[in-house]
């Protein structure tokens, strides 16, 4: 146990504490077992480490914070590392990369179930399984997906920009309102291509210069190693992967067209449907649908788009298309934020937004053509900086977390 805290106090003796994100407080750190899943790169880390260092003293042993894939585990399990935690008054474990560690799930449901004083948070990737047929953690285990940093996010980390959240109804009742507030302390066109190029990974501030090679570098890990290792890819099959993630970031995102799809990157038809969904889990791509609540796990999507903008720019061999980028950005955004995004549909908008909305994306010179027969359309409209009766600045759906 020593040796653990020796590492703990390392940890968080160099933690950055200059900003913190909101998603610590959409947590409900009273609970008894949460998982936090999300992307290599996010922050997840980061996150557990903070919350430490802001509720607990330097020196407090009723809290510890390790890692799975650490060499204590090598010869120590985590049951043992428990018991041994509880015995002398343990109270919070942290346990970080859990998804590196075999058999986590019965370990952790055993855990659980011998220590009910016990609080335990515990981080992983996105395909992390909640039931993976050792352990069903679903009635025990309340789990959060952490997504990379939200425009506003982005503007107060890198520039000082001190801007609140804004609900998306309080943003579509009173977007000009909100777009003055914003303007009074930065100017959002000024930083928001760039953002959209480079920005969402934390990572960013770290290493401006070497990012997109460190993207890269996260989606070769999700592909060569997490996909094979929790969803069973076939390692021969990792570069169609890599190829079909290509083919999508230079694809205009409109209609899907599965076969042909398969065909290029030469895979059968179910194979791809099931590659595609195995890409979502990894937070690498959205599968948006006309009705969501009908899906299938192996239905063909109506819309493709990647995870987020910045892995357009990563992953295409040429510019990307702007229309494509608007669309990433303004879905990655939405999902993050909580809402149900689906595809709108070729005569109603671009997506449909919890059922009941319509936005069509597009440039500044964007019509409310296509949702004017829509109770509630809008347009969110890139290269503007204030809104006029419903077509609000795109950049400004980047303050809903």
């Amino acid at each position: 146990m020593d040796k653990l805290f020796e590492r703990h106090d390392e940890y968080l003796s160099i933690v950055p504490m200059e900003f913190n994100r909101n998603f610590m407080q959409q947590i409900d750190w009273s609970l008894r077992l949460i998982a936090i899943k999300g992307p290599k790169g996010v922050g997840k880390t980061t996150l557990m480490q903070q919350y430490i260092k802001q509720h607990y003293a330097p020196d407090d042993r009723h809290v510890l914070f390790c890692s799975a894939d650490a060499p204590y585990f090598a010869t120590h399990t985590l049951v043992d590392t428990a018991n041994q935690f509880c015995k002398i008054g343990g109270q919070h474990l942290f346990i970080d990369e859990i998804h590196k560690y075999e058999n986590w799930s019965r370990e952790i449901k055993d855990i659980y179930d011998l220590h009910r004083n016990l609080h335990i948070v515990i981080s992983g990737s996105s395909l992390l399984q909640i039931n993976d047929g050792q352990a069903d953690l679903s009635r025990r285990l309340t789990a959060y997906s952490m997504p990379g940093l939200s425009f506003r996010e982005y503007l107060t980390m890198g520039f000082g920009v001190n801007a609140p959240t804004i609900s998306l109804d309080q943003l579509l009742s009173t977007p000009n309102q909100f777009c003055t507030e914003v303007k009074q302390q930065c100017h959002p066109l000024e930083h928001f291509k760039s953002y959209l190029k480079a920005g969402y990974y934390p990572f960013y501030f770290e290493s401006k210069t070497n990012y997109q090679n460190t993207v890269e570098s996260v989606v070769n890990y999700i592909i060569d190693t997490e996909l094979p290792n929790y969803r069973g890819l076939e390692t021969g099959n990792t570069r169609r992967i890599k190829a079909l993630l290509k083919v999508l970031s230079q694809m205009v995102p409109y209609e899907v067209d599965i076969t042909k799809l398969s065909t290029t990157i030469g895979i059968q038809r179910p194979t791809t449907l099931k590659y595609l969904k195995h890409l979502e889990e990894a937070s690498l791509i959205h599968r948006l649908f006309t009705e969501m609540s009908t899906i299938t796990d192996l239905q063909k999507p109506d819309k493709i788009l990647l995870d987020n903008s910045n892995l357009l720019y990563v992953l295409s061999d040429k510019q990307p298309e702007i229309g494509t980028v608007r669309e990433t950005f303004f879905c990655n955004q939405l999902h993050s934020a909580g809402h149900r995004v689906e595809y709108g549909g070729m005569k109603s908008g671009d997506f449909r937004i919890n059922g009941n909305l319509a936005i069509e994306v597009g440039g500044h010179d964007k019509t409310l053509r296509q949702v004017k027969e829509e109770a509630k359309g809008y347009v969110a409209a890139d290269d503007i900086d204030s809104s006029t009766f419903h077509k609000i600045p795109l950049w400004a759906f980047g303050f809903l977390y």
